[in-house]
């Protein structure tokens, strides 16, 4: 009996259009727009980096070998264009004014100093809320200082290893996949439970409050069913709802790396293709499910109290604040599953997903964060079922 309102629900559920975009189309389409927008942007940017002319202000009141090392950088450096000012208030005014995009106060000493070998200093002047230009301003005078550098010590008869005693070298011990999945794997995650609250959301309130609201659920509670079944059977939609609309969520993904072909990276494909692992995909369903009935059980009891459709949007819709916030967690490094961590709901799967995805996951700790969630998913189920019960909550 409890498959029959089931089918008869879903049937109901799958008719509404609304529903269908939330829980299917919206969830599929979103992760290959999000990275085709990413990707497209990131190389516009990169090539109109490369393309656009510097126009740098230069004053030079030594016209010595400092400003001819200026004006022979090499070209492999970008476009640039030199504009010679007068003084330093005119640069920075040309510099506010948008006509200059950094420039450079090259002191009177500076062949004095150059001729000997002591330390010039050089003023950089830039629009600190153009991004990128004090690293450009800087990038081009370290390609004359460690020229300098080398004349120096050919000049001195010193090699490197003498100014510099001790030399680093770091070797990173983490794989491809961890890093991704300490950097980056909170996004994973996060699309994943905000798709599966959303996906749930619809479905409770058209099951519950539309029933009322249509005057259907009279018809349906005389029938000779008990009436935990037809709980559970509506209930029920509303988990396959919210897990369909998580499954739509990775389906963009795999259509973003295999059908669009938006991750071009060889190696970062690889590890995307083991991130994407039947054995991945069981373990987040396993952490998943419970997080969903947990959802489920939460927006119901909400759902049979409004007397209309619009009062329990306007009930539940907020609670997105509720579910946002924790997951918004993985994005924040320095944060790791730990036995603290894994007994705080949402925040548990969210690490554990991200920890999963890195490959660093310890299974006490699965343990405790699905343990948890199931433990208030069976509070939220029971809480559902009283409502239900109570006959002045359903009836509207």
């Amino acid at each position: 009996m409890i498959f029959h309102i089931f089918k008869k629900e879903l049937h109901e559920t799958l008719r509404d259009r609304r529903t269908v975009i939330t829980m299917i189309i919206v969830p599929t389409l979103i992760f290959p727009v999000i990275m085709n927008v990413f990707v497209s942007i990131s190389s516009k940017f990169q090539e109109d980096q490369m393309s656009k002319e510097v126009k740098i202000g230069l004053v030079s009141p030594d016209n010595g070998v400092l400003k001819s090392e200026m004006m022979d950088l090499p070209k492999e450096l970008g476009k640039r264009k030199f504009i010679v000012y007068k003084d330093s208030m005119s640069l920075i005014k040309a510099i506010r004014d948008k006509k200059a995009d950094f420039g450079y106060y090259l002191p009177v000493s500076a062949q004095k100093k150059y001729d000997a070998m002591e330390q010039i200093e050089v003023k950089i002047f830039h629009n600190g809320t153009d991004v990128g230009m004090e690293d450009r301003a800087e990038s081009y005078l370290t390609v004359i200082k460690n020229k300098w550098k080398v004349q120096r010590f050919i000049k001195l008869k010193l090699t490197e290893s003498l100014v510099e005693p001790i030399k680093s070298v770091a070797s990173n011990v983490a794989s491809n996949q961890e890093m991704i999945g300490k950097l980056a794997g909170g996004f994973l995650p996060y699309l994943f439970i905000i798709f599966s609250f959303m996906g749930c959301m619809y479905p409770a309130i058209d099951l519950f409050t539309g029933e009322k609201e249509r005057m259907t659920i009279e018809t349906l509670l005389t029938a000779p069913v008990q009436r935990w079944k037809i709980l559970i059977g509506k209930m029920g939609v509303v988990v396959l709802s919210g897990l369909l609309a998580a499954t739509c969520s990775l389906l963009g993904i795999f259509l973003a790396v295999e059908a669009f072909q938006l991750v071009k990276d060889p190696e970062l494909l690889k590890v995307i293709h083991d991130i994407l692992s039947p054995s991945f995909i069981f373990l987040m369903y396993l952490l998943l499910i419970p997080l969903v009935v947990f959802f489920a059980g939460v927006m119901v009891p909400l759902a049979i109290r409004a007397k209309s459709f619009k009062e329990a949007q306007s009930t539940i819709a907020p609670m997105n604040i509720l579910v946002v916030l924790p997951a918004m967690v993985g994005f924040f490094p320095g944060i790791e599953l730990n036995e603290i961590t894994a007994m705080i709901p949402i925040v548990n799967i969210v690490l554990a997903t991200k920890e999963l995805i890195a490959g660093t996951l310890e299974w006490y700790l699965v343990f405790i964060s699905f343990a948890v969630m199931l433990t208030l998913a069976a509070i939220a189920v029971t809480l559902s079922y009283r409502k239900f019960e109570s006959e002045t909550n359903v009836i509207a």
